[in-house]
């Protein structure tokens, strides 16, 4: 899967470039549907946070980890959570200088923790608190959905769905809003972009493989030199491949112009992106039945998930 290259470059930055550690996220053992941010130093620690999590993350709430630490540091996450740390790298001094190594991986958004609920219950577990053990993807790509619970006797039980079942079925359906309007799912701030590889035939429980985009010379020089230590097998590819590697999520950029300027006609307060071209994108790449059909989406979904109401912040 893709945290298998990525977890392996992290094995590689600890243990061959003596970096200190990673910051990243992983399932909570208390709460098995939340998410949690750790420092991992070690092959142990990094395997404890192995495998996709569709739910909320954020590891950002732990950079001071990383300024605290006593030599370089690796960020993993989501391209939003990589494009923060940009951000506050050009703020703190110390963090930029603690910041070694930067990943991503491609994100088509991100489900709310009642997505993972909405999953249980289509599987037929009714109580999230009866839920033991949630894994969203692996043994075998991509792998199934497994959920272990306990029931009515004290006595643990499994469900699973396919990927097309959990992720294409339920979990994409409730999004975080945030994640329509991004313009970068594919870690345009990374060093390195880890990605699914998706442009080669799906089959059942076959190995995982992952894209590799190394993306700056320090994660250039990362990726080849995990290769030439052994770490990573890799070989080159056309960046052809980029497109089916992201089904869809081209053409969902290409219409966030249009749902950016829908949303401020609307009075929706959204934010100002600079460097993606939006425009050009919309012009060029989108045909015309999809720019409308991304104007009338978005003002459905005004109304749909009352974007105009104030929320209250905790």
């Amino acid at each position: 899967t893709v945290q298998c290259a990525s977890h392996l470059l992290l094995l590689h930055c600890i243990k061959r470039q003596q970096m200190a550690g990673t910051l990243h996220s992983r399932c909570r053992e208390d709460i098995p549907y939340f998410n949690e941010t750790v420092f991992s130093r070690n092959r142990e620690e990094l395997l404890s946070g192995a495998g996709s999590r569709y739910a909320p993350a954020s590891p950002c709430d732990g950079l001071d980890l990383i300024e605290k630490a006593d030599g370089p540091c690796v960020f993993v996450g989501k391209p939003c959570d990589v494009a923060a740390v940009h951000r506050a790298e050009q703020l703190r001094p110390g963090l930029r200088e603690k910041t070694g190594l930067k990943i991503a991986f491609f994100c088509a958004g991100t489900p709310t923790t009642h997505g993972t609920f909405q999953m249980f219950k289509a599987m037929g577990i009714e109580d999230p608190q009866s839920v033991t053990m949630v894994r969203y993807r692996g043994k075998g790509w991509p792998g199934m959905t497994t959920v272990e619970y306990r029931d009515s006797e004290g006595l643990i039980q499994q469900r699973q769905f396919t990927y097309d079942q959990s992720w294409g079925e339920v979990l994409q359906k409730y999004r975080q809003w945030r994640c329509y309007i991004c313009p970068d799912h594919i870690g345009e701030y990374a060093d390195i972009a880890v990605a699914d590889a998706w442009h080669r035939p799906v089959e059942d429980y076959q190995p995982g493989r992952s894209v590799i985009i190394a993306r700056t010379p320090r994660g250039k020089a990362m990726v080849e030199q995990a290769i030439k230590d052994g770490y990573l097998e890799a070989e080159s590819v056309s960046s052809d491949i980029l497109p089916q590697c992201r089904p869809g999520q081209d053409v969902y950029q290409a219409g966030m112009w249009s749902r950016l300027k829908t949303l401020k006609a609307m009075g929706v307060p959204t934010p100002d992106y600079t460097g993606f071209n939006l425009f050009q994108l919309w012009r060029a790449k989108l045909p015309f039945k999809k720019k409308v059909h991304s104007v009338l989406s978005t003002i459905k979904r005004v109304f749909v998930k009352e974007l105009r109401k104030r929320r209250q912040l905790y």
